[in-house]
């Protein structure tokens, strides 16, 4: 278990009460009071740790395992050391975050950094901004007119909220974050610095260059979706931005203006996606994805890290490469690209 200084178990489970909670089996029922006192890596566990193992490649892992209770699937259950409470399931990270969440509650969701818990004397609030009970403002941040936010809401220290906004209930605007020109729904996390509402990267040449066309459209962020760190997502110019309900996005991720993402989606970081893309539900994506202008993903797909896209990626497909095709077709190309290489290294060495 890592150095406790920031992140301190609130409670303890029984490992009983740890498959209760989970909907996970307790193995040998004898091991149902073994108390629970924190979580950790499978590889370094410990005494009163909980920690979880999966997949079939991992089962060397769980015969290893020294620790307090282990969440794994089934056909592991057998290869764990005898007095280590064992709770079978079919999802054990899942298992484990559920556990994870309950006894560090902080770490999963933003508590305020200054201690504050209502609005600070050091925030500037619009006297036509609507507050309800139980929003805590801390230092430094601005509230500008007409913004409504819900109860249980963080605004941290230097966050802006631009006029109009409205936020919905226990949601979280990280430090020197800012929003302008956005409908958000309840529990939205938007962590530090990130940028929501900005105007979109809109220009139409002219008899003297680049002349800025207006971008009059909002950002709707629907219930439970995740910004990360310095990331930015660029309000519509005629249409919305939307980003759909449980979507999670990674940490410096550019949205460009009139984007709409679907529900359940995962963006990892340094991802680009262009003006007017459309991503469906469920949608998984790399690191370092870059996605054209006005492309379809359809629900479902997955895009290989790394990887520029060009083309309308049907739903449920797995594409990857420079650009981007259907991941069996990039694989084949890769495969003649290296054995191309390796041939002309060779006749390059028998002229030498």
């Amino acid at each position: 278990m890592t150095d406790p200084v920031f992140f301190v178990p609130t409670r303890s489970f029984t490992a009983l009460e740890a498959a209760n909670l989970t909907g996970s089996a307790l193995h040998d029922p004898q091991h149902a009071d073994i108390q629970l006192t924190g979580i950790a890596s499978a590889a370094d566990g410990g005494e009163g740790m909980l920690v979880f193992v999966e997949g079939r490649g991992n089962a060397d892992l769980a015969a290893r395992v020294s620790a307090a209770a282990i969440f794994c699937t089934a056909e592991m259950a057998d290869k764990v050391k005898p007095g280590i409470a064992v709770l079978v399931t079919k999802r054990p990270q899942t298992a484990f975050a559920t556990i994870g969440r309950l006894m560090f509650p902080a770490a999963a969701s933003p508590e305020a950094l200054t201690g504050e818990t209502a609005i600070s004397a050091h925030a500037f609030v619009d006297p036509t901004a609507m507050i309800e009970p139980g929003v805590i403002v801390e230092a430094g941040a601005v509230i500008g007119p007409g913004v409504g936010i819900g109860t249980g809401t963080i605004v941290a220290p230097n966050a802006i909220i631009g006029r109009n906004c409205q936020i919905g209930r226990d949601c979280y605007i990280g430090p020197s974050a800012s929003v302008q020109y956005a409908l958000i729904g309840n529990r939205v996390m938007i962590h530090a610095g990130a940028r929501v509402g900005q105007d979109g990267f809109g220009f139409a040449a002219g008899a003297s260059g680049p002349e800025r066309v207006p971008q009059i459209g909002r950002v709707v962020i629907q219930d439970n979706v995740e910004i990360g760190a310095n990331s930015a997502v660029d309000r519509g110019a005629l249409d919305d931005t939307v980003i759909g309900e449980n979507t999670k996005i990674d940490n410096q991720v550019q949205i460009a203006h009139n984007v709409r993402i679907g529900r359940n989606c995962l963006i990892a970081g340094r991802t680009g996606i262009s003006g007017s893309v459309t991503v469906g539900d469920n949608v998984l994506m790399g690191g370092g994805v870059g996605i054209a202008d006005h492309l379809q993903i359809g629900s479902g797909a997955q895009l290989a890290a790394g990887s520029g896209f060009m083309n309308n990626v049907p739903p449920g497909e797995v594409w990857a490469g420079y650009p981007a095709e259907p991941m069996a077709a990039a694989m084949r190309n890769y495969a003649t690209l290296r054995k191309l290489t390796a041939e002309r290294s060779k006749r390059g060495k028998g002229n030498g």
